[in-house]
């Protein structure tokens, strides 16, 4: 689809203009860089992205009258660094979920754009560039490949790696209140930690088998009433439960490997379950399009919170119910 560049630029100093700018560059340089090194069909693929997103680019630089801004700051070329870098040590595989990554990612911000614009005057040369983007890069990216991103994975990694991290910081930090003995602490925690994986794995058995016992009861239903459905989609109760399982685990080594390594205080537990929750929130962030900021405050606030919750806890145990030390 061509797009039409003749377009007058807005009269505005609308932020989402720099970001999408920047955002398009971002891409497209990406997309070069790693069309570099790739081979067969993967080089195609990035191959007929250059020429669109370079296209892209350019509509969003005249349509925001940003056109010095050609240049990526400091956070794209750190990010563009470990994109590349994880894309060249893992191979053709991460290439493709990066790819759609970036397509899910894309999808909030040009629909944020779509909204402001599409009422306007420019709404149509807006269109013009969404459908493009929406319909020829998803067409590209996805031509050969099945979807990797699966929302279910998402849902299910994230939810057992969030508990886990809380809710073992949140042990932990009790435990330390209480008894101050790392060994006591150590091993308290570790036997949570194996109870609530059995726990998450079991919960979420028994709710992807109802799931599926629901979808087929109300396929049957519609086909005994005539209506033509196709086969209900399903989920995998093993593979969900142990999603969730191994994601709880790893989640609740963030605050338990500090005091394996000899941390006496629950301090070092709380930054080492920040440092990896804020890891973790941006790269779900990437790949499933979430807010970045608006996941990363949330979870900061539940560990904190969390942390504070039990360790009081913890001293009520010790100080009024006389739990010795």
């Amino acid at each position: 689809m061509a797009v039409d560049m003749a377009i007058k630029t807005p009269a505005c100093d609308d932020p989402l203009g720099a970001e999408l700018v920047l955002d398009e560059l971002f891409d497209l340089t990406l997309y070069q860089t790693l069309h570099r090194g790739a081979k067969g069909e993967l080089r195609e693929i990035l191959g007929a992205l250059i020429p669109i997103e370079t296209r892209h680019f350019g509509f969003w630089q005249k349509f925001f009258g940003l056109p010095g801004l050609d240049r990526l700051d400091f956070g794209r070329r750190v990010k563009l660094l470990a994109l590349v870098g994880a894309c060249r040590l893992f191979g053709p595989a991460c290439v493709h979920l990066v790819l759609e990554a970036i397509e899910v990612y894309g999808v909030r911000k040009y629909l944020a754009v779509w909204e402001k614009y599409k009422d306007q005057p420019l709404g149509a040369a807006v269109r013009e560039v969404l459908t493009d983007e929406f319909e020829h890069e998803d067409a590209l990216v996805t031509a050969s490949q099945e979807r990797r991103i699966d929302p279910e994975r998402v849902s299910a990694i994230f939810l057992g790696f969030n508990d886990g991290l809380v809710e073992i910081l949140g042990a932990v930090s009790g435990f330390f209140a209480a008894f101050r003995d790392p060994g006591m602490v150590l091993m308290a925690g570790f036997s949570v930690a194996a109870a609530g994986a059995f726990s998450m794995g079991a919960g979420a058995f028994v709710a992807s088998s109802s799931g599926n016992e629901m979808r087929r009861a109300e396929a049957a239903r519609k086909r005994f009433l005539g209506s033509s459905v196709p086969p209900p989609a399903r989920d995998l109760p093993l593979r969900t439960a142990l999603l969730v399982a191994l994601s709880y685990l790893a989640g609740s080594m963030a605050p338990l490997l500090p005091v394996v390594c000899g941390a006496a205080s629950v301090v070092a537990s709380v930054l080492a379950a920040l440092a990896m929750v804020m890891l973790v929130s941006v790269l779900l962030a990437f790949l499933s399009g979430m807010d970045v900021k608006r996941r990363l405050l949330t979870n900061v606030t539940m560990i904190f919170g969390a942390a504070a919750f039990a360790y009081a806890i913890g001293r009520l145990a010790r100080d009024i119910w006389g739990i010795p030390v």
